[in-house]
């Protein structure tokens, strides 16, 4: 648990940090986690689970009614998956993710847990935006992802510096 934000952003170990080190945090939305943690030998999800590749995540949009094509696109993507991926809208700000009609229909409950800034190791977005990795690398510094926005009723597929704190959803083996 990394609560100084200077040292933040020098990992290249598996770490995780809670949103402005406040316990509460933790309970309602999880820890936010570097990419090294879910690349750990340790392993951050229990037994019997893993983190999914981007792959899985691809797979998951797709039995949510995306598209193959938009699917394997990056930025923005598909019609209302991300609000079928999200859940719990008390604490989500009020836009188009919560207010679109199939809000939290798949039971996944994602949650706007925010993110950890990879250069800073500030804090920023809880309430507005959820950020989950997947357990596959792009390249040598980025590595695959899941983005909610509050405003936004789709899902992003991006690649972000494996230095960022997102947070992490286990899938079972």
């Amino acid at each position: 648990n990394i609560t100084n934000n200077s040292e933040w952003g020098d990992l290249l170990t598996g770490a995780y940090g809670i949103y402005e080190n406040n316990p509460t945090n933790a309970d309602t939305y999880g820890n936010l986690y570097n990419w090294y943690a879910v690349d750990d030998a340790r392993d951050v999800c229990p037994e019997g689970f893993h983190v999914p590749s981007d792959e899985e995540w691809m797979e998951l949009e797709m039995a949510l009614g995306m598209s193959y094509s938009e699917a394997h696109n990056t930025d923005y993507r598909g019609t209302n998956e991300g609000s079928k991926l999200a859940g719990n809208a008390d604490l989500w700000a009020a836009g188009a993710l919560e207010n679109n009609s199939e809000f939290g229909t798949s039971d996944f409950t994602a949650l706007p847990g925010g993110y950890r800034n990879y250069s800073t190791g500030y804090y920023s977005n809880m309430g507005n935006d959820g950020y989950f990795w997947s357990s596959t690398a792009y390249h040598s510094k980025p590595a695959w992802n899941r983005y909610l926005d509050y405003n936004n009723s789709n899902v992003s597929r991006n690649h972000y510096n494996k230095q960022f704190g997102f947070s992490i959803r286990c899938a079972g083996n």
